[in-house]
């Protein structure tokens, strides 16, 4: 078996991949998305199955587009990707299923999100629609925070900011939740503590286990199977009584997360590239 492992740069993420690969006797290649060159109708032989795990969701896309074109099974497939690389789609495909998330308003000019974000409550939180690592979050407090803040993200133009994705902001108790979702599995999940409101390991949050009880299980596959499945990291926030699904990763990382649940994530991981690659059933969620 011969899997590519496509990537920006080998971060602690993918060497842990591939040693877990290898250890299963699996032949890895790894492929520097930077350096690719594909030419439509002109399959490339050799790769039983493509992990995707490129930094970036441009090229990620466009590689798992083709590949797909050409019969490459891709984990995550393109699909699920594009609907996890843009926080809207992810929002839509939530709602679609049912899924609890926070309440989010689309709106496309200063004064339209304005209106949004007093229609919503404030706070407020303003995200790009593409992004990761809790860059360009901002909490919008009141009017006068939101007419200068959205003002401001017009002036910048370009496509990324042509639409406004306000969310109502949800006060939660310093944490939030990952959970690992591999096909019809949680296999673990974390709580990401921060005394500053963005809990995001990228801004510094501590992590700590996160028991799965059968309500985040039931939440996460839900979320999972909203966007079609695959290995996701789902995101989570506690709201009072219940739980609200924030955003769904489709390139998890997880190294901050092995230590804390004393889970094998890239074997776990290797394993379900194993079963795409030999072309066997995978579920995706419940």
């Amino acid at each position: 078996m011969r899997i590519g492992m496509l990537c920006s740069r080998i971060r602690v993420e993918e060497k842990l991949l591939r040693d877990a690969l290898a250890y299963r006797g699996i032949d890895v290649e790894i492929v520097d998305d930077r350096e690719l060159t594909l030419t439509l109708g002109n399959p490339s032989p050799g790769w039983d199955a493509v992990l995707e795990r490129s930094i970036s969701q441009t090229r990620g896309l466009a590689i798992t587009r083709v590949l797909e074109s050409w019969g490459v099974p891709t984990i995550n497939t393109y699909a699920v990707a594009a609907t996890c690389a843009s926080k809207l789609d992810t929002s839509a495909a939530l709602v679609a299923a049912g899924v609890p998330t926070p309440a989010t308003a689309i709106a496309f000019t200063p004064d339209a999100a304005v209106r949004a974000a007093e229609d919503l409550g404030y706070p407020v939180v303003l995200k790009p629609v593409t992004g990761s690592w809790g860059r360009l979050l901002a909490r919008i407090n009141d009017r006068d925070a939101a007419e200068a803040l959205f003002e401001h993200k017009a002036l910048l133009g370009g496509p990324e900011h042509s639409v406004f994705y306000v969310q109502r902001h949800v006060d939660k108790p310093g944490r939030d939740i990952r959970a690992f979702v591999i096909g019809d599995e949680v296999i673990c999940a974390i709580y990401r503590y921060s005394d500053h409101w963005v809990t995001n390991t990228a801004r510094g949050a501590r992590t700590r286990n996160c028991p799965v009880d059968a309500t985040l299980r039931q939440m996460s596959l839900r979320a999972a199977a909203a966007v079609g499945g695959g290995v996701l990291a789902i995101d989570l926030l506690e709201d009072r009584d219940q739980l609200l699904v924030s955003e769904v990763n489709a390139t998890m990382e997880f190294k901050n997360s092995i230590d804390v649940t004393g889970v094998d994530i890239p074997g776990l991981v290797a394993d379900h590239v194993r079963r795409v690659a030999r072309g066997a059933p995978v579920a995706v969620g419940a």
